[in-house]
């Protein structure tokens, strides 16, 4: 049982290390890499989320997964406090990548702390 719990909040940190990867890349592939404060925001929270991430896969803190939230937090609300708002296709990527960032991050937090071994 405990196993499956290792194995599903690992998904869940797998899940967000391909969303950095995403949001790292984003400025090219979505086309807003010339807009410099939101291609930058990009870069900077997709290495900070990366490196994070990768410190649960491999060892998993709840701390993590609530930096990971913030991060996602962040980028939801980014576009309208670093001013790129205007800029449709960066700002919903920001909003998306967010949205998806935080929920990946909570479902973690969610798990450990109702998972099986949470009452042990």
């Amino acid at each position: 049982m405990a196993n499956s719990l290792m194995e599903g909040r690992k998904a869940q940190d797998w899940i967000n290390l391909a969303l950095a990867v995403c949001l790292f890349v984003s400025p090219w592939f979505i086309g807003f890499v010339t807009d410099v404060r939101p291609a930058w925001n990009a870069w900077v929270v997709g290495v900070v989320l990366a490196g994070f991430t990768l410190a649960a896969i491999s060892a998993f803190a709840e701390w993590e997964e609530w930096v990971n939230f913030l991060l996602g937090l962040w980028l939801v609300v980014s576009p309208w406090l670093l001013g790129f708002s205007a800029n449709v296709n960066a700002m919903w990527t920001h909003v998306i990548m967010g949205v998806l960032i935080a929920a990946a991050s909570a479902w973690a937090v969610w798990d450990f702390r109702h998972g099986p071994h949470a009452h042990a």
